[in-house]
């Protein structure tokens, strides 16, 4: 089925290299969020379906046909997904920017960088290996890294391909199995995901994909005996009851959670690059990004001139068509994202001052969007500064100093990222180091690469994604003894 993007749609659920309908012959709804019409209707997995898919997972992992790779073929497979997905980058960046309302530039970004991550795993793939210890007595002692098993991989809606391959990539890379669970709103290029693997030459159960709601498909694989590690990204909520649900089969588990994170522009930087940065700190990705550098501290002496700048870039920075190459603000991802992003910005209309923004649109008439939002005059305590929010709404704080920036930038559960901006090479070491979060960036912000791990502290969650540490995440470690 092709949709009106030139897109082609798999609608059906992945297990053992299967196209199959649900078991129970059920299908949901997925939508444009940019235009409010019905895209495509994708099976819904339920219990039959879940166990059949932990099932061929259990038994590629088990079977000679996966076990008996070699290393080096595992991550000849990896770069020829990463062959065929580049073929069809357009076409996938179409299919993404469809179903989750993003601009279609930045969808672009995103498969060119699952390109990337399929490329720097499939190079790890022979290259992860144990050690020799040197232990006292007549023994020869050494460790194996071995792949964990079954990993069923849950990921959001707002980076729905890039995210999954941080996951599903080093996964298989070191030899595990693969379940993906894509969000229920953007289930589309998970889907197509599928069929490139299968085309790769992945072997059947190496990789599935399961199509339904989180609370269903999500929370039965978490708590399914079968699987034997979860790799989540998502909320905090969803991550504690997550990590409640896998404790009674003692799963691993990593976690990718929120953030509100700081993005702290001290007097003697270049403002004009800072004031470009929280921009795009906050409304890249329409703010539905884990990263997004929603609370914006600024130094008191330039306080005025940084809010003012930022404030006549939002009022520039309209809604448009996802697909007209000069929009950089499409839709939020849908109806019940943009009511939620509505309900805190009137929540911030109340405690603090709104100089940008601060309404839905349409475009055409129709469509979940949000103005580019900007909030000055904030304060720790309201919930514009201390919530999550994933959408394109920034809270401005003032601080005096230095300890002041770092007090402030620390004043919250999260601690995922920050940004610094300063033309003080010691005062930026010192600063980011003060700063608990997983990644801090400095006169810079929202760069990835594959090679750069990625996570959280604190409510943010723990393990990581990208970057070698993340194989950590997908593998047991096994001593071995020699008598001698």
């Amino acid at each position: 089925m092709a949709t009106a993007a030139g897109t082609e749609l798999r609608t059906e659920l992945f297990v053992n290299n299967e196209w199959r309908p649900a078991a129970s012959g059920e299908r949901f709804e997925v939508t444009n969020p940019a235009t409010e019409e019905i895209i495509a209707e994708v099976a819904a997995a339920g219990p039959r379906d879940i166990d059949d898919a932990v099932a061929a997972a259990r038994a590629c992992f088990e079977g000679d046909a996966w076990r008996s790779l070699s290393a080096r073929k595992r991550g000849a497979l990896l770069y020829r997904a990463a062959d065929l997905l580049e073929q069809r980058a357009d076409q996938m960046a179409r299919l993404e920017t469809l179903h989750n309302g993003k601009p279609l530039f930045e969808s672009k970004i995103d498969v060119a960088m699952t390109v990337e991550t399929l490329r720097y795993y499939a190079g790890w793939a022979d290259k992860l290996g144990g050690q020799t210890l040197p232990v006292d007595g007549p023994f020869f002692a050494y460790t194996l890294r071995e792949p964990t098993g079954v990993v069923a991989a849950i990921v959001p809606w707002n980076f729905p391909l890039n995210l999954a391959s941080w996951k599903f990539a080093p996964a298989l890379a070191v030899g595990c199995t693969v379940i993906l669970k894509p969000a229920s709103e953007t289930p589309l290029t998970a889907l197509a995901m599928a069929d490139i693997m299968e085309q790769a030459g992945f072997p059947p159960g190496a990789f599935n994909v399961l199509t339904g709601g989180g609370s269903t498909v999500g929370a039965a694989l978490v708590k399914h005996p079968g699987v034997d590690k979860i790799a989540f990204t998502g909320s905090t909520e969803v991550g504690k009851q997550i990590m409640r649900d896998a404790a009674a089969t003692l799963k691993r588990v990593t976690l990718e959670l929120g953030g509100k994170s700081p993005n702290v522009i001290f007097a003697d930087a270049d403002l004009k690059a800072a004031v470009r940065g929280a921009q795009n700190g906050i409304f890249y990705g329409k703010g539905e990004v884990c990263a997004a550098g929603s609370r914006l501290l600024v130094e008191r002496s330039v306080h005025d001139q940084v809010v003012e700048e930022l404030a006549a870039r939002a009022q520039k920075l309209t809604p448009g068509d996802p697909f007209d190459k000069n929009t950089r603000l499409g839709a939020v991802v849908s109806k019940k994202q943009q009511q939620t992003v509505l309900s805190y910005i009137e929540a911030g209309k109340k405690e603090a001052k709104l100089v940008a923004g601060g309404n839905p649109a349409k475009v055409n008439g129709k469509g979940y969007f949000v103005e580019a939002t900007v909030f000055d005059q904030a304060k720790p305590g309201m919930k514009i500064v201390d919530e999550e929010i994933f959408g394109p709404v920034l809270a401005v704080l003032t601080f005096d100093g230095v300890d002041d920036g770092i007090r402030l930038a620390n004043q919250t559960m999260y601690g995922l990222a920050a940004g610094i901006w300063t033309k003080d090479i010691r005062k930026a070491h010192r600063v980011a180091q003060a700063i608990r979060a997983g990644t801090v960036w400095i006169n810079t912000y929202n760069f990835y690469d594959s090679s750069a791990p990625f996570g959280g502290y604190k409510a943010s969650g723990f393990g990581r994604d990208l970057g070698r540490e993340a194989l950590d995440g997908y593998t047991e470690v096994k001593t071995v003894w020699v008598g001698l």
